[in-house]
């Protein structure tokens, strides 16, 4: 078989106890360590690409990024060894740029680094017991300054420049806070602590002097210059069920089992180790990060506090809470957001904050959502998804699916998909799970729990046992290739199950250690077990005893394998035949493209894997992933339940968005009525406008007319002025010229004489001349013809390059031809003018030959001839020079069009790429612009709905009340005289058993008949005359009651009516104050959209003009302030549900009113006692049970 190479393809997992473990590359691209890699993760496209750490490296300690972003240091311990390596991540892959490993100094680690400003320098802190604190110029790997921080053994946790000044440091710890300045090559302290000393965990530079640092108590001090200039506690809040929600985390041990070489302790583990004496519940203040507006940090476990720098003073004020969500699928949610934030990091446009926790998860935020959520504290959400936060103990993968079964010491099972890199499903339990193996069909899972083996449905959102076995702390099981059976090892004894009546067929004994691997053949028919006694042993399974076996006490064996004939075991043990792997797993998947990793950190590796050339392996067991997933009954009627309801939802929703485009329709017509007569109106008065300025052009038209024709006149008599003078001069010019032509002639035929006389004499030397230079001529034109034959021959080689320059080179040979065409017409103008200068000459010449003598002038004319001619002979051979040069430019001009050409066809190629990815991001703008502007248009139309149904509610319940007021006020009025008409009764009954008593004496006078007759007149003056006396009294008091009745009445009218107006102002004015908090959100969040609206149409514009696709004009600017009637809200079901009460509260009203009117008209059919208003009052049985409910 030919070697295979693996690459790193994508990583499940985060090494949280490294200093300084997330940071931002760019706006999109984050850095964070996993197992011995630092991975850049983008956000937005959800890749991977790795920087890997040094060959045999034991682990990363600590980060640190340039200020510039373009440098990474690493700090590492290799072959037992600290080491610093730099990469640069400008380069595609990052390379390494330079290794500090050669120290003249005592160092063990180097726990916290940083980069100077200008990415120079860099700043090591070492740990105890040498404490020094390192100041290099990297690039030269020159030791400027060094200086050891402290003497006592205390830990250091972190050390920083100063964000604009190289020369300024800040040095973190148990007890120390320290500023040095680096001059003339040492660096000195400038600060002098004052106080008790605090165990400082973190601080940061929030201006060039300002520092905040955070202490394990929870204080965050503010140092100015060295000098503390501000001090504040961070409050312990109490949740709801009364237990501190700050309380610190006590994990087992099995769940900090890191190696002591690799572990980075100093970042986390010294932190709670150090402050472990101190007062416990106090946050811990692990991480601080600072922006534009203030700083970040974290206070506590899973809290994180904003802080804002006031406007008027230095001081900084808590804005904001962020708290890690509570995760649903824990199975003790309480305790999910229990974990430390070990390092916060802003993105450069501070729009997204991220965090790193102590349980190796990565979690991020939104600043925009901080700011929505006023009062109530916002949630983190996974940055990816939830990862292992210890060791992970079993890897299992199937056939038919493309998943990773994990189980770990954080009582969790995992699913992840190597192909899409994402975790399909999560669950934890209150167990640690040691084992896991994938059913083939990847439908099945059985999992080794502490206290028992469970066979679980893997459904389409959960995980559920279905069967358990009583097979405590199972440290290895494994589904057969067929499926039809899996093993598990209960200590030395390995049991056998079937899947399809779940039964243990067959129990194999015969190791004497703890069985640490089994795996089963190709057709299931022979299990190989190894184990720490040093014992393989291959077992049939149809008779369940072993066939073969290979005993080698003196070897733990770890892991077994078996070839795919069965012919050959594999084994690698603790004697080192074969390599072992420590502490961690290994496993391919069944097409042998991807292979797994998994070790005690938590992180999850899928590695590709190619042959040496590069080349993907060739699939010899092809077999296509299954898209089936197994659903309950129960959840499928229960989501088409949901459904139907959604369903009906949806028709509710169509007919009433039906009704209120009805209403907007009827609205708009009124509008386009109004809008329409507004328009007439003003086509009306354009009109008149119209005929004014038309009776105005009239009279300026007339005005012109006159002016014109009085100007005409003026013209001609000044035309004909002129014609007469000039017909004067004319004739005058005329005369002269006629003179002077007689002249012209007789010197003309004097000239022709003298011209022919020398044209004789010159004809001769001409003859002779002409031949020595035709001589010339000819072996010029021979030389031209082998030129012209060269260039021939290099224009028939350049044929084919020319055809492709063409039509560019046409367009500037047409400049090119226009352009020496007006050269040529200029050169012939100046001919012209020349051959008229010409012939002035020579009649000047011809003039002075009168003066010398014949023959002289004959010998200097051909001198002056012969100098012409060899003037002409230089400047031809100059010509011929001319033009071989311009035959020579004319052939690197041609080979520098063509590379013009070949670089213009290049950067076309990369516009077309440019221009295919920019016409994408516009598609994505457009669509993301079109759903916020409907959305927009819906909740305006939903917010002017609900306040004309709050305006008919509020006068609704105002007329309600005032009916119910009247009502209490009659039935209290009522009541009250049915009291006086019973005590009235009372006293009559009185009277009348007073009188029986005084008559019953009487009668026994019946025999004397003049004391009966004393008697009954005494009976008479008592009765009657005091009845009539009474009778006047009474009516006299029946009048003051009366008046008094009333005068009670209206009184209590009128303090029911200002309590009422008192109740309503202030039920206005809570309902005021409501609506005006909703519209300032509301206009909050109108102004943001309106912002990335703004921002999302310039950049379609910018990237329009990148393309030339549209003119460079700029988008109108969105106002900023709209009219109130522009608000949009949201319409909570928080309305909806207050609508319905509103609704069911005025029903019951409504209800109690009419029952009251029913009893009133009752009562007054009732024969009884009258008031003297003549309402009939109830009876007083019934009107005391109605007081007695209404008080109730």
């Amino acid at each position: 078989m030919s070697a295979v190479v693996a690459q790193t393809l994508h990583v499940f997992g985060l090494r949280s106890h490294v200093a300084n473990n997330i940071f931002y590359f760019d706006e999109q691209i984050i850095i964070f360590p996993s197992g011995n890699h630092c991975v850049k993760y983008n956000v937005d496209q959800k890749w991977q690409k790795f920087i890997p750490g040094s060959e045999k490296s034991q682990g990363m300690l600590a980060l640190s990024i340039s200020p510039n972003r373009r440098y990474l240091a690493i700090s590492e311990t290799v072959q037992e060894k600290p080491a610093i390596t730099i990469y640069e991540l400008s380069s595609i892959p990052c390379r390494k740029r330079k290794v500090l490993n050669n120290f003249d100094f005592q160092v063990q680690k180097f726990i916290s680094m940083a980069f100077s400003p200008d990415s120079k320098y860099l700043l090591a802190q070492t740990s105890p017991p040498e404490s020094n604190l390192v100041y290099w110029l990297w690039e030269k790997q020159k030791v400027m300054a060094i200086v050891r921080i402290d003497t006592q053994n205390n830990p250091v946790y972190q050390v920083s420049f100063s964000p604009q000044d190289n020369t300024q440091v800040c040095v973190t710890g148990n007890g120390m806070f320290k500023l040095l300045r680096f001059a003339e090559g040492t660096l000195k302290q400038t600060n002098f602590q004052r106080g008790e000393p605090q165990n400082y965990l973190a601080h940061t530079w929030v201006a060039d002097d300002k520092i905040v640092v955070g202490t394990d108590t929870g204080k965050l001090f503010l140092f100015e210059s060295g000098d503390q200039r501000w001090e504040t506690s961070i409050m312990v809040k109490e949740p709801t069920d009364g237990s501190k929600s700050l309380d610190v985390i006590q994990e087992s041990e099995s769940l900090i089992e890191f190696p002591p070489v690799s572990s980075p302790l100093p970042s986390y583990e010294q932190m709670v180790a150090a402050s472990s004496h101190s007062q416990m519940s106090m946050p811990q203040v692990f991480a601080i990060a600072a922006y534009s507006k203030g700083f970040a940090c974290s206070a506590g476990p899973g809290r994180v506090l904003l802080f804002e720098k006031m406007e008027e003073k230095d001081f900084y004020r808590e804005s904001r809470e962020i708290r890690i969500p509570v995760d649903p699928q824990s199975n003790d949610p309480s305790q999910s957001d229990k974990q430390d934030v070990l390092c916060l990091c802003f993105s450069p446009s501070e729009e997204t904050l991220v965090a790193s926790t102590s349980k190796n998860q990565l979690y991020s935020i939104t600043m925009s959502l901080t700011e929505i959520s006023k009062g109530e504290p916002a949630h983190f959400e996974y940055l990816m998804y939830p990862l292992h936060s210890a060791p992970i103990t079993g890897l299992a993968t199937c056939i038919r699916k493309p998943l990773i079964a994990t189980c770990s010491l954080d009582r969790s099972i995992r699913l992840w998909n190597y192909e899409t890199n994402t975790l399909e499903l999560f669950k934890e339990y209150q167990e640690e799970a040691y084992s896991i193996s994938l059913h083939p069909s990847g439908h099945f899972i059985v999992v080794g729990f502490a206290d028992k083996l469970r066979l679980m449905n893997l459904l389409i959102d959960d995980i559920r046992s279905f069967k358990e076995y009583s097979v405590r702390g199972c440290g290895e099981c494994s589904f057969s290739n067929g499926g039809h059976l899996f093993a598990a090892v209960n200590g030395n004894v390995i049991h056998v199950y079937t899947t399809t009546s779940l039964e243990n067929i067959s129990s194999l004994k015969g190791h004497t250690g703890k069985i640490r691997s089994i795996v089963w053949n190709a057709d299931d028919s022979k299990l190989i077990s190894g184990g720490t006694d040093g014992a393989v042993y291959e077992w049939n399974l149809s008779t369940g005893k072993r066939e073969t076996e290979c005993v080698l006490k003196s070897c733990s064996y770890n892991c077994v394998t078996v070839s795919p004939d069965a012919k050959i075991i594999f084994a690698v043990g603790s004697d080192h035949t074969l390599k072992e792997i420590a502490d961690s797993l290994m496993l391919l998947t069944f097409d042998d493209q991807f292979l797994l990793t998994a070790a005690e950190d938590g992180c999850l590796f899928t590695w590709k894997v190619f042959d040496k050339d590069g080349r993907g392996i060739k699939r010899e067991r092809e077999v296509g992933f299954a898209e089936e997933v197994l659903v309950t009954k129960t959840d499928m009627e229960e989501k088409a339940q949901v459904m139907l309801e959604l369903k009906t939802r949806v028709e509710e929703l169509k007919m009433e968005n039906e009704y209120q485009l009805r209403l907007k329709d009827m609205n708009y017509s009124e509008k386009i009525k109004e809008l329409t007569d507004k328009f007439i109106q003003e086509m009306e008065s354009l009109k008149t406008k119209n005929q004014v300025l038309r009776t105005e052009k009239e009279k300026q038209d007339v005005y012109h007319h006159e002016h014109i024709e009085d100007l005409l006149d003026k013209q001609s008599r000044e035309l004909q002025e002129m014609e007469c003078c000039n017909n004067q001069k004319l004739l005058l010019e005329y005369e002269k010229y006629q003179e002077l032509q007689l002249k012209s002639q007789r010197m003309q035929e004097e000239y022709e004489k003298q011209l022919r006389d020398n044209d004789e004499t010159k004809s001769q030397a001409l003859e002779e001349l002409t031949e020595f230079y035709e001589a010339k001529l000819q072996e010029k034109t021979t030389l031209l013809e082998e030129a012209q034959e060269d260039v021939r021959q290099q224009l028939r080689e350049f044929e084919e390059t020319k055809k492709q320059i063409e039509e560019d080179e046409d367009r500037e040979i047409q400049d090119i031809k226009t352009k020496y065409e007006k050269k040529l017409r200029d050169e012939k103008e100046s001919n012209l003018r020349l051959k008229g200068e010409t012939g002035i000459m020579r009649k000047k010449f011809s003039s002075l030959q009168k003066e010398i003598e014949e023959r002289t002038n004959d010998i200097e004319t051909l001198k002056g001839e012969q100098m012409k001619l060899q003037g002409v002979i230089k400047s031809l051979e100059k010509d011929i020079q001319g033009l071989k040069r311009e035959i020579q430019e004319r052939d690197e001009t041609i080979q520098d069009k063509e590379k013009r050409i070949y670089d213009l066809k290049k950067k076309n190629q990369e516009l077309g790429k440019f221009k295919f990815v920019l016409d994408y991001k516009i598609k994505e703008l457009k669509k993301q612009i079109e759903p916020r502007e409907n959305e927009i248009r819906v909740m305006k139309e939903q917010i002017q709905e609900m306040e004309a149904e709050l305006e008919n509610f509020h006068k609704q319940n105002t007329q309600l009340e005032l009916n119910i007021t009247e009502l209490w006020q009659k039935l209290r009025a009522t009541d009250q005289e049915m009291r006086r008409e019973r005590q009235k009764e009372r006293d009559l009954e009185a009277l009348v058993k007073r009188f029986k008593t005084d008559l019953h004496n009487c009668v026994a006078y019946i025999q004397e008949p003049r004391l009966l007759k004393e008697k009954v007149r005494g009976l008479f003056e008592k009765y009657v005359q005091r009845a009539d006396m009474v009778e006047i009294a009474g009516l006299n008091t029946d009048l003051q009651q009366e008046y008094a009745r009333q005068r009670e009445h209206l009184e209590r009218n009128l303090a029911t009516l200002k309590k009422k107006v008192v109740k309503e102002g202030e039920l206005h004015r809570t309902d005021y104050v409501r609506i005006m908090q909703e519209n300032v959100s509301l206009i909050k969040e109108i102004n943001e959209l309106r912002r990335e609206l703004k921002f999302t149409r310039s950049q379609v514009y910018d990237l329009e003009a990148a393309l030339k696709l549209t003119k460079k004009v700029r988008p109108q600017e969105v106002s900023e302030t709209e009219p109130s009637r522009d608000m949009l809200s949201t319409a909570p079901t928080a309305r909806l549900n207050e609508q319905e009460e509103t609704g069911r509260i005025i029903e019951m009203q409504r209800l109690e009113i009419q029952r009251l009117r029913d009893q009133i008209q009752e009562q007054e059919q009732v024969t009884g006692f009258h008031t003297l208003a003549g309402v009939r009052l109830p009876s007083l049985s019934n009107s005391e049970v109605d007081l007695e409910v209404k008080t109730n």
